[in-house]
């Protein structure tokens, strides 16, 4: 009885080493999530009113441009899948990279060549231990990015999609993007869009009220969205990590809380197997004292 005690016990403290560490990581997490829903906020408004103007440009020009004009043979697409570089984040990092299988199966059944650029140790890790090719990759920013990362994983798209992907191996004729959406702090949804060219989406919402606007283009249309290319890539993609990572904080914090209340009721079954081995242990030594005295009572009648 004791040796088990003694077991139940050195599993309880260690338990309540872990709590501590899952309630100080979900702490982290939960004062990390509100920084991170500020930074998503701030920069959301500025990529729409940029996909905005890219649309613009797009509706009301007659230019062929590869922004806008989708191949007649297209071969190759690239995906960028954002995932974290951590672990301890629930299925976070998994529903980003199953969902970026999701459409790599899609592409590869319509005859295109898919080349994955990743963000994140987690996605780096899974194509390695598969032993697939990978066209760009980078880690150490992904709960805490910024422009220049943003803008360094946009250079290397933008570069692959001015590529004539006809000639050049490097060429894609396609950009899609898998990041997670922070809708809020129990809600985040793993979701693919078409980055580039762009796509033109029915819509039922009403038209506007009123003449429509007249654009001029100076010095014309395809200047200006060759201006527009790179920073209509940077702040999607920028935008994209922004949600990604208050979706893997908001993530860490829903596992880590979990993760201590499991602790929690843990410690609890173990207090009371404790409890009851220790009760168990003082039974057998009021049984072995009452024994022992019965015995001594027994011999002493017997000499007499």
């Amino acid at each position: 009885m004791g040796a088990q005690l003694r077991i139940y016990r050195r599993r309880m403290r260690s338990v309540k080493a872990t709590k501590k560490i899952t309630k100080a990581m979900e702490l982290i997490s939960a004062s990390r999530i509100v920084k991170a829903q500020q930074r998503v906020a701030a920069s959301t408004p500025y990529a729409n009113e940029l996909t905005r103007a890219v649309s613009a440009v797009a509706t009301y020009s007659s230019t062929n441009h590869p922004l806008t004009t989708s191949s007649e043979r297209p071969i190759r697409a690239a995906i960028l899948i954002i995932s974290a570089d951590r672990g301890m984040a629930g299925a976070y990092s998994n529903n980003a990279i199953k969902e970026g299988e999701q459409l790599a199966a899609l592409l590869r059944e319509r005859g295109l060549e898919v080349k994955p650029y990743l963000v994140g140790r987690k996605a780096v890790g899974y194509y390695k231990f598969r032993d697939r090719q990978i066209a760009g990759q980078w880690t150490g920013f992904s709960d805490n990015p910024t422009y220049e990362d943003a803008k360094e994983v946009a250079g290397a798209l933008i570069k692959a999609f001015i590529a004539d992907a006809q000639t050049e191996a490097d060429g894609v004729d396609e950009i899609h993007i898998v990041f997670t959406e922070f809708k809020s702090m129990l809600i985040q949804n793993a979701m693919a869009k078409r980055m580039l060219p762009l796509e033109v989406v029915e819509s039922d919402a009403p038209a506007p009220a009123g003449l429509l606007p007249m654009y001029e283009f100076e010095p014309n249309a395809g200047v200006v969205l060759d201006a527009l290319l790179p920073r209509y890539i940077e702040a999607r993609v920028f935008n994209a990590m922004l949600q990604s990572a208050a979706s893997e904080h908001a993530a860490r914090r829903r596992a880590m809380k979990s993760a201590t209340d499991n602790a929690d009721d843990l410690i609890k079954s173990l207090t009371r197997l404790a409890n009851a081995a220790r009760q168990a242990e003082i039974t057998q030594e009021i049984s072995e004292i009452v024994g022992g005295a019965d015995a001594l009572a027994s011999a002493s009648a017997g000499s007499e």
